[in-house]
């Protein structure tokens, strides 16, 4: 229920203020508006305020703004001036293009509010290197401390995973990473797979600013773990004879050994104790590995020594709120662009059910980070609307900008021929983003 309710409210908000974009524009340009609807199909409330019917639909898929044109019925001589298709090309733009920038507007107006309200940073230190990751086959170490992806500095855990997302689908190039070890030498780990190879997708290369402890703050009913009688809380020792430095260690003994009997030797209360240990044998793409079932807790001292806050001043909030929108902007475009020639995933897609789902989460954790949530999406759909996609705000302006070229409007015939071709297109990208969610819902 947490999230319908979060995604409704959602949609609601970011689809009214699109389509408010497009309603003041028009109402500043001298266009007549008869409708202003959020949602689609037979209106469940409607109310009429002055020319317009405001109005309120059941399908909660976006919205529309119906105004005075020539084009979809008899306008009478008086009213011609304030019809939309008798407008000139550079006010058609204007309202065209107002309802995503008015988008990208409300995603700076919510970073604004939640970087004003105090950001929590975490500074670029490595936690924890995944075994056989693309990191740990770089070189990684933890304490490295990461000054610059791919000639890009970084100051904090957020620059860094921006970084590396932006560069999450460039298969052809290494990616190098300048760090400053733990002895103050500072080089290049290159990472030489792809950021999205061997599971570690949306960027990921296997570095975490989390450090993990040998207690267990998690055994999976059923697993090897809890078959053997390892509890929560217990902490591991040695494996083997050899004394655990790290949690990291531990996983690479245990990925290493599927099948094998592992001596473990732990502590319970105080109490030594030791089993015998044979981790699960599972399958993975680069073959079978050892799985135990369980989890640690968090170094919470390593992870205080990393956090720390920032309380910038309003104008310092917008400003940083209008680079994130920026940046995030650009990365859209980039992956957009990037899934359209092959080199990023389509899976990364995501529709409706994964927007709820996530919409929920992030309403639970509190209004900073639903805000946040909402401006990312503002951002989306914003980008999304600009696209030169025939029946979005982007397919309106390469024939308005194709109008301004040639002196003439674009022939009808062209123009009910590229709505066809965008519905399918559009059709297309909504079914796959659906087909993702379901994917995601049902484990495939």
């Amino acid at each position: 229920m947490t999230a319908i309710l979060a995604f409704l409210l959602a949609i609601g908000v970011l689809v009214t203020f699109h389509e408010l974009g497009h309603y003041v524009a028009a109402r500043c340009c001298g266009v007549k508006v008869l409708r202003f609807s959020i949602g689609f199909g037979k209106p469940l409330f409607t109310v009429k305020r002055g020319e317009t019917e405001w109005a309120i639909c059941p399908i909660p898929l976006g919205g529309y703004v119906k105004m005075l044109d020539e084009r979809e019925g008899v306008v009478a001589p008086e009213d011609w001036p304030r019809a939309f298709n008798r407008q000139p090309v550079g006010k058609r733009m204007v309202i065209v293009v107002a309802g995503p920038l008015m988008n990208l507007l409300l995603a700076v107006l919510f970073y604004w509010a939640v970087i004003g309200n105090g950001l929590t940073l975490y500074r670029p230190l490595v936690g924890t290197v995944v075994p056989d990751s693309p990191a740990a086959i770089a070189g990684f170490q933890p304490g490295d401390r990461i000054l610059a992806v791919a000639g890009s500095p970084v100051a904090h855990w957020n620059d860094i995973s921006l970084a590396l997302l932006d560069r999450s689908s460039s298969a052809d190039e290494p990616l190098t990473v300048r760090v400053e070890t733990t002895a103050g030498q500072r080089l290049d780990r290159v990472v030489k797979a792809a950021p999205e190879a061997d599971g570690h997708a949306n960027g990921q290369i296997g570095i975490v600013p989390v450090r993990y402890s040998l207690t267990l703050g998690m055994v999976e009913q059923g697993g090897a773990a809890d078959k053997v009688g390892l509890r929560t809380g217990d902490t591991l020792l040695s494996a083997n004879g050899r004394k655990l430095q790290s949690w990291a260690e531990w996983v690479a003994m245990v990925h290493n050994s599927p099948g094998k009997e592992i001596t473990l030797v732990f502590l319970r209360g105080g109490e030594r104790r030791q089993l015998t240990l044979r981790p699960d044998s599972m399958e993975s793409p680069t073959g079978f590995v050892g799985r135990i079932g369980a989890a640690p807790t968090g170094d919470a001292a390593w992870l205080e020594g990393l956090r720390y806050e920032v309380h910038p001043t309003v104008a310092e909030a917008g400003w940083m709120a209008l680079q994130k929108t920026w940046s995030n902007s650009v990365l859209s475009l980039r992956m957009f662009g990037r899934m359209l020639i092959g080199q990023a995933s389509w899976d990364n897609l995501s529709g409706p059910i994964t927007i709820a789902s996530v919409a929920g989460q992030t309403a639970r954790q509190g209004l900073d980070a639903y805000l946040e949530f909402l401006a990312l999406i503002s951002v989306s759909i914003g980008i999304l609307n600009l696209l030169p996609i025939p029946i979005l705000d982007g397919g309106h302006l390469m024939y308005y900008t194709a109008e301004l070229i040639k002196g003439s409007p674009v022939s009808e015939r062209a123009q009910l021929l590229g709505q066809r071709i965008g519905f399918a297109l559009l059709a297309s990208l909504m079914a796959f983003a659906l087909l993702n969610d379901i994917s995601r819902l049902f484990g495939g």
